[in-house]
């Protein structure tokens, strides 16, 4: 089974649509519940991929964060690199419109614009962008390998992408205790504080299958990509992946 025939509904829906209503169903408590799910640790991890984007290059001033969600990344982005414009896109207007309030209560409508399109029709011309990032979301996409080459399509020569993504520990007893906590833990706690379960039983699915760690490299470089690498945080639970564009 791919990561891409999982979709929280089961129903003859398209991923895009099932994907779009899970999100604006749970948009209001989303931040929430991720701060819960990962204990907090998930800032971390983003603060972590935002240095790989000024690592041994010049800071990028013009960001692309596909997957926005609430824009958790986006105001990171914009706090940490005072001369970046970021641009969000995202399926679910209920999450950019969680997104915006957040925005507008930093203070940073004027460096971080929000936008709702599809992460397989991206609706910029190539070559925008000097980095594109995406946290959590891959997963979550209808057609990965397109996906990536949307990305590599709209980043400019000599740019740089960084993903995050969750995945499954490789060594025991993590592998064993992650197991458990995405089968059993999760899916109640995202009962108990958001009244939603398909939504929560759909995530560590999700999880199980997305492609990780060479298999990933494989689909950045078959996107285009150059220079892949990745690493992983927290004994394996968090997986970074980065990339450029040199031509």
């Amino acid at each position: 089974m791919s990561v891409e025939s999982i979709t929280p509904y089961n129903s003859g829906e398209r991923k895009r649509e099932q994907i779009t209503q899970a999100f604006d169903v749970i948009a209001h408590r989303y931040d929430r519940l991720n701060r819960i799910l990962s204990f907090g640790i998930d800032s971390g991890w983003r603060r972590r991929a935002l240095r790989l984007l000024v690592q041994d290059q010049p800071p990028p001033e013009r960001i692309l964060d596909v997957a926005t969600g609430t824009a958790d990344f986006a105001i990171l982005a914009a706090r940490r690199l005072p001369r970046a414009h970021i641009t969000g896109i995202d399926l679910s207007a209920g999450m950019l419109a969680t997104g915006r309030a957040k925005i507008e209560r930093a203070k940073l409508c004027d460096r971080i614009d929000l936008v709702h399109g599809d992460c397989l029709e991206l609706p910029f011309a190539d070559g925008s962008f000097d980095a594109v990032t995406v946290a959590f979301g891959v997963r979550n996409f209808e057609n990965i390998a397109a996906g990536l080459a949307e990305m590599r399509r709209v980043l400019a020569p000599g740019g740089r992408v960084v993903i995050l993504e969750l995945s499954q520990p490789e060594r025991m007893p993590m592998r064993a205790l992650f197991r458990l906590y995405l089968r059993g833990v999760m899916p109640l706690l995202g009962r108990l504080f958001s009244g939603h379960v398909q939504e929560y039983r759909y995530l560590p699915a999700s999880i199980e299958q997305v492609p990780q760690g060479q298999v990933m490299l494989g689909l950045l470089r078959a996107a285009g990509f150059d220079a892949c690498r990745s690493a992983c945080y927290t004994f394996g639970v968090c997986s970074c992946y980065t990339g450029a564009s040199l031509s």
